[in-house]
């Protein structure tokens, strides 16, 4: 008995499993043997319709236990899917003339990359969308930012996630350039030189017109020119440095969500019935963000996997790396859509708790004026080293008492208010409190900033990729 692969089985979508399936891989297979073959025809290698029909009828027709017991003979996948193809189709021994392994695995294996990043491009552009749309939600909640996880000057929230967003925007540059300029491997022989086909078709003119047939078929713009047996396993790295990257923007959303969510500052939803714990019934568990940054650490180690793979092929190429890809390759896009799927059902269900967070900014409100405070020292003429001293020497005594004894009250401003430095110098409790009573001055440029990371996104992608912008999350376990 085999046990089904935990991240298809828990975490994919259909479309992504479908990519994936064995029986859609012999599909794909061989789609491309038939694309090679009207090729072939269409370039004038003597091959008649009714033996092209036939394969075209038994495309579909998988006897995956025929292909088994083929390669338990064989002990050759490729050449068992040839042969059963070829009895399946009941036709003559037509296809995969002037090919080898390689030409029927990487090509496939790359159309099947190339599908299945174009969903999850697709749902990352959806992801920043809903990322710019709650930026914008949030734009006049006012909170306390924490800098080394303290609090330290106040922020917007919308601001916070645009922060998140402008990350993902670089990010999705590079894979959008990735996508756009993918390179298929080709028909290229055993060592690259292409000599099998070349011999087959008769000229090189031939040839090309083949390799920009099949390109165009399997919906890429370019073909390498001078690979070996196999594409360079540097793409794969690639592809995973350009995930990586993405998922870095995601993380970070994510472990910003479970440490607000701590301070019950936001939800990230919490449905009837659900559980968060066996043993205690009143928690409340940010399970889904935590799921996305284990996400991100399986790419993390996918990516590491890829790069040991990236530039150890010996000459013009071995099959060293067939048993790290086989997992990397469908593993890297199952966990992509699950990482996708539950970072928008987070910010489908994303909430926030108002009263809270304007509790806790009343509460630090004080210390994170304190660098307005110490500008307005030193604008009143007081040496900045000794304003900084004065304010730490009294907030310092101030968090102490709010820790130690669980002090309600922060009285900074009135300490500082009585000092006699503040006091020579005109720094009245009133001047100190027309500082705190607009909480919104303390934004500086949060707003504008949201608004143009909005644009940005608006520019490089919402306009280009409508359809993608309102897609909607699938249920998740």
């Amino acid at each position: 008995m085999t046990n089904a692969n935990i991240l298809s089985a828990r975490y994919a979508t259909s479309e992504i499993n479908n990519i994936f399936s064995e029986k859609q891989k012999i599909i794909y297979e061989r789609e491309l043997w038939l694309a090679v073959l009207k090729a072939q025809k269409e370039l004038g290698l003597d091959i008649s319709d009714k033996e092209i029909v036939k394969f075209e009828k038994a495309l579909s027709k998988i006897d995956l236990d025929l292909i088994k017991k083929i390669e338990v003979k064989t002990k050759h996948d490729v050449k068992a899917r040839i042969e059963a193809y070829v009895q399946t189709a009941r036709a003559g021994e037509y296809i995969h003339r002037g090919m080898t392994s390689r030409d029927l695995t990487d090509n496939v294996e790359q159309m099947q990359i190339k599908k299945a990043l174009e969903i999850i491009f697709g749902k990352l552009v959806a992801i920043l969308k809903q990322f710019c749309d709650k930026a914008e939600e949030y734009q006049g909640i006012v909170l306390t930012a924490r800098t080394h996880h303290q609090p330290a000057q106040p922020t917007l929230l919308g601001r916070r996630i645009a922060m998140w967003a402008e990350e993902l925007i670089w990010h999705l540059r590079d894979l959008e350039s990735f996508l756009e300029n993918y390179p298929l491997r080709g028909i290229k022989g055993p060592v690259g030189t292409q000599f099998d086909m070349l011999n087959l078709l008769g000229n090189k003119e031939k040839l090309r017109l083949l390799e920009q047939k099949l390109a165009q078929k399997l919906g890429f713009k370019q073909v390498l020119q001078a690979t070996g047996q196999v594409y360079p396993r540097s793409l794969d790295y690639k592809l995973g440095t350009c995930l990586v990257g993405i998922s870095a923007a995601l993380e970070n959303f994510a472990k910003g969500m479970r440490l607000m969510a701590g301070y019950e500052l936001v939800t990230e939803g919490f449905s009837a019935g659900q559980v968060g714990s066996s043993a205690m019934p009143h928690k409340m568990n940010t399970r889904s963000s935590e799921r996305i940054c284990g996400f991100c650490e399986l790419l993390k180690m996918y990516a590491d996997g890829a790069s040991r793979l990236s530039g150890d092929q010996w000459e013009e190429g071995d099959v060293s790396c067939s048993v790290v890809r086989r997992v990397i390759i469908p593993d890297v896009f199952y966990v992509m859509d699950g990482l996708c799927e539950t970072v928008l059902t987070v910010l489908k269900n994303m909430g926030t708790y108002p009263a809270m967070i304007e509790k806790e900014l009343e509460r630090y409100l004080p210390f994170l004026a304190s660098t307005e405070i110490l500008i307005t020292a030193v604008k009143a003429g007081i040496g900045r080293e000794e304003a900084h001293e004065l304010i730490k020497k009294y907030a310092v005594k101030e968090a102490l008492k709010i820790r130690d004894q669980g002090a309600e009250n922060n009285n900074l401003i009135k300490l500082l208010a009585q000092d006699p430095v503040f006091k020579n110098k005109g720094i009245t409790k009133e001047v100190l409190d027309k500082i705190l009573k607009h909480k919104k001055h303390f934004m500086g440029n949060a707003d504008h900033q949201i608004q143009e990371v909005v644009k940005q996104a608006e520019k490089l992608f919402f306009k280009k990729y409508k359809k993608f912008s309102s897609y909607k999350p699938k249920d998740i376990f």
